[in-house]
């Protein structure tokens, strides 16, 4: 593919890629932006794989193409890569852009969670998350998913889009690896889970057992809620719960941490790592 050199920021051909920052406030109705090197190795595996993801266009600090090389390669020849200076590429963007990697993503339609977890295997480990609007903890919750082998990620309607691009950057990309749905409320999630013999646990610091001793179960699901607050208690009513011991003086870990130290455990109780 033969870059193309955009000298005018109001370009039309990268329309897309202008004022970043505003659209990600404003959504891009199923598009989302790539950041980082990783990420865009990340999108070139999805796009190759035909699943959920694809790519439509790659916007490059001119200097950057050449280190890309491997990366690109992995694209379809005839998606467009245009580059620009860095003058030029900070006025698109809005900001400096110092990683100077940028590219176009567009989701498929979305699947339900019914389908996604009826697509599961006979033995699966899912994460949920309920009410998470941090996107650095999405983020690191699917990169801890991904970390541990876990089949899919549902998110309740009230968590932030995974494909945010700050969530999506600090996921390294897992975003686009990891299953995912996310729609519906924290009690659909749970019926749906519990219809197809999930043996469901949430964190709570004042959880039954500890996280260490949870017993291993061919279909299992983790559930994390927002700092603060956990998880409500209908949620806590309707499922086992487990603690992560820690020192005196502090009650709670950050969700995203939490997550990834209980994915450990539950991981190697089901012999995944």
């Amino acid at each position: 593919m033969e870059p193309i050199r955009i000298h005018d920021a109001d370009d039309p051909r990268i329309t897309e890629f202008r004022s970043i920052r505003e659209r990600d406030l404003t959504g891009r109705e199923g598009r989302f932006i790539a950041e980082g090197t990783v990420v865009l190795r990340m999108l070139a595996a999805a796009h190759r794989a035909g699943g959920d993801f694809c790519a439509e266009k790659i916007l490059l600090l001119e200097n950057r193409v050449t280190g890309l090389t491997d990366i690109l390669a992995d694209f379809p020849e005839d998606m467009p890569v245009y580059v620009a200076t860095g003058a030029v590429l900070d006025r698109i963007a809005g900001f400096h852009l110092h990683r100077g990697v940028l590219a176009l993503g567009r989701r498929k339609p979305e699947r339900a969670i019914t389908e996604l977890i009826a697509d599961l295997p006979k033995k699966a480990l899912v994460v949920a998350a309920f009410g998470i609007s941090n996107h650095d903890n999405i983020g690191s919750i699917f990169r801890n998913a991904a970390a541990f082998g876990a089949d899919a990620v549902l998110l309740d309607q009230g968590c932030c889009d995974p494909l945010y691009r700050k969530a999506l950057r600090v996921s390294v990309g897992a975003v686009l690896s990891v299953p995912y749905a996310r729609s519906g409320t924290a009690s659909d999630i749970l019926t749906v889970l519990t219809e197809k013999d999930f043996a469901i646990w949430g964190l709570s610091p004042r959880g039954g057992v500890e996280i260490c001793n949870v017993p291993a179960s061919d279909r299992m699901a983790l559930i994390t809620g927002t700092e603060g607050e956990g998880l409500s208690q209908d949620v806590l009513s309707r499922i086992q719960t487990a603690r992560i011991a820690q020192a005196p003086g502090l009650d709670s870990l950050n969700a995203a941490t939490a997550t990834g130290i209980a994915l450990y455990e539950i991981a190697m109780a089901q012999g995944r790592l």
